[in-house]
């Protein structure tokens, strides 16, 4: 029997040998990290579930063909990535998902994912992150961001993905994933200054655009 303290390998392997148990313990220990991540991307709770539900079912499909290339989360997490961006894609309607500021990126009711918004994004001091306004603002110009740029946001200022995991994540080089960032942070910035008048300029000091290799936005 597997133990329940088993790594994500022994587990993995475990399970594409049949074994239940182990794909039960690999379920539980990433179940709140994939809601997380898809409630990042959704911004609701019930599409959210569905999200997890579904890269669950993928996952129990395709572990098969796992090689272990990468590791088990980063696989699961671009699973899960994907599904969020399909949907996405499908969901032409537009829904005003009430904000629980009392729910982290990671799933834990202590504080609010806002706080992982920096100032790059939001081209205004640290402080002015607490503003309601601001809040709502950032909220809804993550909606009209096309869906590789809110992915990029919703990785990195959201939930703190390092560019070598978006990179896995997105299944391509961290010089895209570097001028994704560039350019959603801009456009976050312009949408931004659309709703909020009051918001300065971002200093150029602070946006220069990355330097490496050349990968279109």
């Amino acid at each position: 029997m597997v133990p329940t303290d088993a790594d994500d390998h022994t587990l993995v392997e475990a399970a594409k040998s049949g074994d239940r148990r182990a794909f039960q313990l690999l379920f539980e220990r990433y179940e709140r990290k994939v809601y997380a991540v898809a409630y990042g991307f959704l911004r609701s709770q019930e599409d959210a579930l569905d999200v997890v539900q579904d890269a669950f079912i993928k996952v129990f499909r395709y572990l098969p063909n796992f090689e272990g290339q990468s590791s088990f989360y980063t696989w699961l997490y671009r699973i899960t990535a994907n599904l969020c961006i399909d949907y996405l894609r499908r969901n032409t309607r537009k829904k005003d998902v009430e904000f629980d500021d009392k729910l982290r990126h990671d799933g834990d009711p202590e504080s609010s994912p806002v706080d992982a918004l920096p100032a790059s994004v939001l081209g205004s001091p640290g402080e002015a992150v607490e503003n309601k306004e601001i809040l709502t603002a950032v909220e809804d110009s993550l909606k009209y961001l096309s869906d590789k740029h809110r992915a990029v946001i919703v990785m990195r200022e959201l939930q703190g993905l390092s560019y070598a995991d978006m990179a896995k994540a997105m299944n391509c080089s961290k010089g895209t994933i570097m001028s994704r960032l560039f350019h959603a942070r801009r456009n976050m910035q312009k949408l931004l200054r659309e709703r909020l008048e009051h918001l300065p300029e971002p200093s150029e000091d602070g946006a220069e655009e990355p330097q490496t290799e050349a990968a279109l936005p």
